[in-house]
């Protein structure tokens, strides 16, 4: 391998394409005309592309309980069973090991612990409940192959490399250290990988390269090299041992499967092959097994060439049955100990077995019919393929619970937008393949042919040509067709040199630029004819055509230096050459939007800012620790620059001073590449905001909803804007042929879905159905109650057949004859037969459900099983009378014919759509869950969610369109967006901020109070302030001051607070708000209503007076009633992750500080203590029983909740929660001062630059509280 890619190699720590959105907040508020200054940015993560499995080691994946993980090469996924939605989610990334991981193994004894081994003879220690590491062990002597927990030990992890010996570490206690098992080691063939026994104390197995097996087990003789497949006997072949697994219910027998002599049922005692196991087709070989423990004497298998998934019993020497999974071989299988829990529906179904009749004298079937016994056995399985693919298998349904497929299984180093489509991104890896991605799904849509080596490189053709570039180590160039899905042209000038960087001409269609290790950047043509080759003195790292001038072109080499060429000369000399850097440039890039400006990035850490036009550098951006990778300019923001390094951060610049905006920690590893959506948010300058500029100025009246419509998509992240934004055109009554054509894939209006979808199925209709079925001739006892059936049959006892062919499993002939007895004899037996498919979990319910108009039964079946779309599907039928119920005789003789029924069919839509809402939302999807609230026309709903997902912007154009039905949320999304401009630091006391915090209050109606707020907080001198009053219709500050005076020798107590915080003397606004409040809690009968107005009015009082010392006193008092009344509205609102740090708060607040309130620590103690265990009684059935609530706590809480009474936005009641919530960082672990726990999703860092709360808490925080957690006085705004 070349120079070039050695380095590359040895320093590939990333697996991942991460998206990031920035979103920025402008100086004016007409949006779209001119260039705007962005003073915030705010930087988050609103998707992942997790990596494939790795397909080189043997232990890359484990299960625990509810939790399954899997190796990438340096990283390690966890996912976690979502028990409320029956998915699993990936819930942590652990990624500590800096060279490829080679096993991981979890605690037999602790679920929240596993350890994982990498080549870079490191052994770690992991709690997954905390996601950190426990410990760790370096130096293994040797790279460990196989890992194992020791099963006779609770914190012992053994692990082998090569030849032995087996080491045995032990974490903690009085014999921790590092141990050599007395006889494992000395073998004479590698080990492939070693087992213990799970119940016999220290028995240990190996498997070797040869094909052998050797056995230890204390006070036993040591098995050396024992058990080798008989072909193999005699002979220096190797077949090696690709999986080993002990017999759960033996203490002797062993499965053993070797790569070309298949599977062996072996006795480790009697060392003897019990049976061999043979395959369908002599080509298949097996590279994983797992015993079932949920069917005794079962096991499966994955063949290693092809996805086909086998299922074994040991009495059988061939397989049950065979499933094709995938094209891919598998690579690793492991079931699940305790498969996943379904949702308990004992209290909507009895637990009587309803297949069987009460007057039957016939036992009940057993567990499993025997279709059931002799197919595939009940359990999950985890399966890794060796195309990276990961999921999770449902062997007694038959259906994937969760299919990873196609990611990536190395180093990404590369990923770019379609030019003329920001939904797909293309990606390069070190695993020699493309992949090109649905943002919006974040799933694979094509992936490029073969295995191309390592691709350094890639570059889109312009416009819709469908073409990618990629640039190879080793390999040359290409050109792949991404439709047609084959490589149309090839390119290999360089020979065997790597080449480090790829750029299609975006002015120039047939113009391609590669530059490489052999010093050279040629220019060809698309078809091969060179055009230019210019030589460097050293590699060439990285080129980049100018935006501006279609034969410019820059390029960063070994030497330090950068240079631009012009293509316009017959010339091999760069027309400049800019000096400055220390260390190599890997990375240059021209701004879109500046002509003649570039930047390059550097192993030095910098990233330098160069003038084409004045030949000098204007710009150094230091702070990166580590070399520069990744350089991308904003397509729209003609100052900010996004850079990515190897020391694992992106920065965000605004490249005219060099200060760095924001800093993401989110990358567990070195950051390559980057990529910029052009033409998705935010939009101001460049050429999307400029056509969209020009298609306003085409439309005619009034187009204020679309210019809303793209306004708010500036602000939205992707996926669900557009969605959302038709389902408002369908509710304002546009017509249907205007929607788009992919309107019918997203959430759809109600009284679009059974529209579509039976579209959907008339196209469908050509497909042919089977249905399979057969089993095993019935043994003489049924043969005897068959008998007796047709007697009582030929007796016309019909309904005795019917209970005797229900005893024998034969439903349909049942069915079939019950209408003889009468329809409502049938209609309890199809409720019997549903009721039993349901316990069984079987698909096959739904047409009983449907048959019977058995709405509600069917809705609960499809929700228990996390399949909220169906459920809604089957409930907007019902509601458009699709399912009939049918009539019946009712005891009193009357007959219900089921056409009462709209208004509990409405009702199940509504609630079907909320839970789907709901899981959008705590899935991080605000934006899809309002959608699903729009679907079934929930105004109110739908712009709570968006409020609470802080999608602000968003909320006030929707509002703004939908009018009256949202304007009650809209103004309470007005009135946040407007404490979003009211930040300090660099953005007020702008005028620009406060104008336009000015201006979105004036939209709300009845405005003054809020007006009042911004006034009062408006920390610029006596002018500015005086100017804001009248800006606003308000006195000025010394009018303000008579005006407090007058009023307060009437009494007003609420107007003369106000006027004081108005005036040139706002302290003594604090001396009479606060004395009132504390007069109000003395009494028995105040309200948090009665209250809370007041203290959020003192809360805006500028932060520079409350700060003085004169008002210390007045400040702390502020500061605990803020925090008192804000743990109460908490309740309310249910924000329960904070209400204990509001009252924690408040506490310490008391301790620490001299005041005089009516609050007693002991008081907010014994309040705390009653809404734990008042709330905790109302939690769910699932959960552990917990200790029954006394009376005086009872009675407590009952006074809280008379003072709390109820949230007047009934939607805001929740807890928040923004984009991004439930992915996970990879190193950017930080502890949240409020719960102690790692934040997952965003975080919020508070004002002493250290302490840290998730986002989410931030917003609630400040909802409810507007001061900081460390009560410093500081505002908190995260909005």
């Amino acid at each position: 391998m070349c120079s070039g890619s050695v380095f590359f190699i040895s320093t590939v720590p990333s697996v991942m394409a991460w998206m990031t959105y920035i979103s920025h907040w402008f100086d004016e508020d007409d949006w779209y005309e001119g260039q705007r200054r962005a003073k915030m940015s705010q930087v988050k993560q609103v998707g992942l592309l997790a990596a494939g499995c790795q397909p080189w080691n043997k232990d890359i994946c484990a299960a625990s309980g509810d939790r399954f993980a899997y190796c990438a090469t340096l990283a390690i996924y966890i996912y976690q069973l979502d028990h409320r939605y029956n998915e699993f989610k990936l819930h942590a990334i652990m990624s500590e090991h800096k060279k490829t991981i080679t096993a991981i193994s979890w605690c037999p004894h602790n679920p929240d612990v596993f350890a994982s081994a990498s080549a870079d003879s490191l052994v770690i220690i992991w709690n997954v409940n905390e996601q950190k590491v426990v410990a760790k062990l370096d130096n293994t002597k040797g790279i460990p192959s196989s890992l194992s927990w020791c099963w006779n030990a609770g914190d012992a992890v053994a692990f082998v490399s090569h030849r032995g010996p087996l080491y045995i570490w032990t974490i903690s206690g009085p014999d921790s250290g590092v141990t050599v098992h007395r006889e494992a080691h000395s073998f004479l063939s590698d080990i492939s990988l070693f087992r213990w026994h799970p119940k016999k104390k220290g028995k240990v197995v190996f498997g070797h390269t040869d094909g052998s097996l050797s056995i230890f087990q204390p006070g036993s003789k040591n098995q050396k090299h024992v058990l080798r497949p008989e072909s193999l006997e005699g002979t220096d072949e190797e077949d090696p041992v690709t999986a080993l697994e002990w017999d759960p219910l033996s203490t002797d027998y062993l499965l053993v499967a070797n790569l070309h002599n298949g599977i062996r049922l072996v006795d480790s005692e009697s060392l003897s092959c019990i049976t061999t196991f043979s395959f369908p087709s002599a080509a298949a070989s097996v590279q994983c097994l797992a015993w079932v423990s949920s069917a005794p004497g079962m096991f499966i298998t994955g063949d290693s060439q092809v996805g086909v998934l086998r299922v074994w019993n040991v009495s059988r020497t061939t397989p049950i049955d065979n499933f094709k999974l995938k094209q891919t071989g598998f690579h690793g299988l492991h079931v699940l100990s305790s498969p996943p829990k379904k949702k308990s529906r004992s209290s909507q179904y009895p637990t009587k077995n309803h297949h069987t009749s009460s007057t039957s004298e016939a036992v009940p079937p057993p567990t499993l019919t025997q279709n059931q016994a002799f197919s595939l056995p009940p359990g999950h399985t985890v399966c890794c393929f060796m195309d990276g693919g990961v999921g999770l298998y449902d062997m007694g349904a038959k259906k994937w619970d969760f299919l990873r497929d196609l990611g990536h299984i190395e180093t990404i180093f590369d990923c770019k937008f379609k030019p003329d489509n920001p939904d797909l991104l293309a990606t390069a890896s070190f695993d020699g393949t493309i992949k090109v991605w649905d943002i919006n799904t974040l799933s694979a849509v094509y992936t490029s042919p073969g295995n191309e080596g390592v691709i350094y490189s890639i570059s889109w053709a312009p416009g819709d040509l469908n073409c990618i570039a990629g640039a190879t180590s080793r390999n040359g160039a290409f050109i792949w067709d991404v439709r047609k899905g084959k490589m149309i042209t090839r390119f290999s000038e360089h020979g065997k040199n790597g080449i480090f960087c790829i750029a299609w001409s975006h002015k120039d269609s047939k113009r391609i630029a590669t530059c490489s290790n052999d010093g050279f950047c040629i220019i060809r043509t698309i078809d091969g004819n060179v055009l230019h080759k210019y030589k460097h003195p050293a590699a060439v790292f990285g080129c980049d055509w100018s935006q501006n001038n279609k034969d410019m072109i820059a390029t960063g080499c070994e030497d330090k230096n950068v240079r631009v060429y012009y293509l316009a000369t017959s010339s091999d000399q760069p027309l400049k050459v800019f000096t400055g850097h220390t260390a190599k440039v890997f990375h240059v890039r021209w701004s879109p939007l500046r002509e003649g400006i570039l930047c390059s990035g550097s192993d030095d850490g910098t990233v330098r800012i160069w003038d084409y036009t004045q030949d000098a550098c204007i710009n150094v951006l230091s702070g990166h620790t580590a070399p520069v990778r990744g350089l991308m300019w904003n397509p729209e923001i003609p100052y900010l620059l996004i850079s990515g390094s190897w020391d694992y951060t992106i920065r965000v610049w605004d490249t005219r001073d060099g200060t760095c905006l924001d800093t993401v920690y989110d990358h567990g590893a070195d950051v390559y590449d980057r990529a910029v959506e052009s033409g998705a948010p935010p939009l101001l300058c460049g050429k999307v905001s400029r056509d969209i500029k020009q298609e306003l100025e085409k439309l005619s009246g009034n187009p204020r909803g679309k210019k809303l419509r793209w306004f708010s998509e500036c602000f939205s992240p992707p996926g669900g804007s557009k969605n959302l934004w038709d389902l408002v055109a369908v509710i304002k009554g546009q017509d249907d042929s205007l929607l788009p054509q992919n309107y019918c894939k997203g959430i759809m209006h109600m009284k679009h879905l059974v529209r579509f979808r039976m579209s959907r199925a008339q196209e469908l209709t050509t497909v042919k159905m089977s249905k399979f079925g057969g089993g095993i001739g019935a043994p003489s006892k049924e043969e005897r109650l068959k008998e007796a059936a047709e007697i009582h049959l030929r007796l016309g006892q019909i309904q005795r057949y019917c209970e005797l062919m229900v005893e024998l499993g034969e439903w349909d002939k049942a069915l079939s004859v019950a209408p003889g007895v009468s329809m409502k004899y049938w209609r309890k037996l199809m409720q019997r037969r549903a009721d039993q498919l349901i316990q069984e979990e079987n698909d096959d319910v739904i047409p009983y459900c449907i048959a019977t108009g058995d709405v509600k039964k069917l809705v609960s079946f499809f929700t228990s099983r996390g399949q909220l779309k169906e459920a809604l599907l089957v409930a907007q039928a019902a509601c458009e009378g699709n399912i009939q119920m049918l009539p019946l005789s009712t005891a009193s003789g009357s007959s219900n014919s089921g056409g009462n029924n709209t208004d509990d069919y409405n009702e199940l839509l509504h609630k079907v759509s909320k839970e789907l809402a709901d899981w959008y939302f705590q899935d991080g999807h605000a934006v899809l869950a309002a959608c699903c609230h729009l679907a079934v026309e929930n105004i109110e709903l739908a712009m709570a969610n968006l409020i609470r997902g802080n999608e602000l912007e968003l909320a006030v154009s929707v509002g703004t369109v939908l009018g009256e039905s949202a304007a009650q949320a809209t103004h309470y999304a007005l009135e946040l967006l407007a404490r979003k401009c009211m930040a300090v630091a660099t953005c007020f006391p702008s005028l620009g901020y406060r104008d336009l915090a000015a201006d979105l209050l004036m939209m709300i109606p009845d405005n003054k109070l809020q007006l009042v707020k911004l006034c009062a907080f408006y920390p610029g001198c006596i002018a500015e302030i005086n100017d804001l009053h009248e800006k606003c219709n308000l006195p000025d500050a010394e009018e303000c001051m008579r005006l407090a005076e007058t009023i307060q020798a009437d009494g007003d107590i609420f107007e003369t607070i106000k006027y004081y915080l108005l005036s040139t003397e706002p302290d003594r606004a604090l001396r009479v708000g606060i004395q009132y409040v504390k007069e109000q809690l003395i009494g028995s009968d105040w309200t948090l209503d009665s209250v809370f107005p007041y203290l959020d009015l003192l809360s805006y009082i500028r932060t520079e007076q409350l700060m003085l010392h004169q008002c210390s006193e007045f400040r702390n008092e502020l500061l605990i009633l803020c925090g008192y009344i804000g743990a109460l509205l908490a309740i309310r609102r249910q924000y329960n992750s904070i209400v204990p740090a509001l009252y924690e708060y408040t506490s310490q607040l008391l301790k620490r500080r001299e005041v005089s309130v009516p609050l007693k620590i002991e008081q907010l103690s014994e309040e705390l203590d009653a809404w734990r265990a008042c709330t905790q009684l109302n939690k769910s059935g699932d959960e552990l029983p917990c200790t029954p609530p006394s009376e005086s706590q009872r009675a407590v809480y009952s006074l809280l909740v008379s003072r709390i009474q109820e949230e007047p936005l009934k939607g805001m009641v929740g807890p928040d929660c923004v984009t991004g919530s439930n992915l996970p960082s990879h190193s950017d672990v930080h502890i949240s001062c409020l719960t102690g726990l790692k934040i997952q999703g965003p975080v919020f860092f508070l004002e002493d630059g250290k302490s840290a709360i998730s986002l989410n808490d931030a917003l609630m925080w400040a909802k409810v509280n507007p001061f900081s957690p460390l009560g410093t006085g500081i505002r908190l705004n995260p909005f």
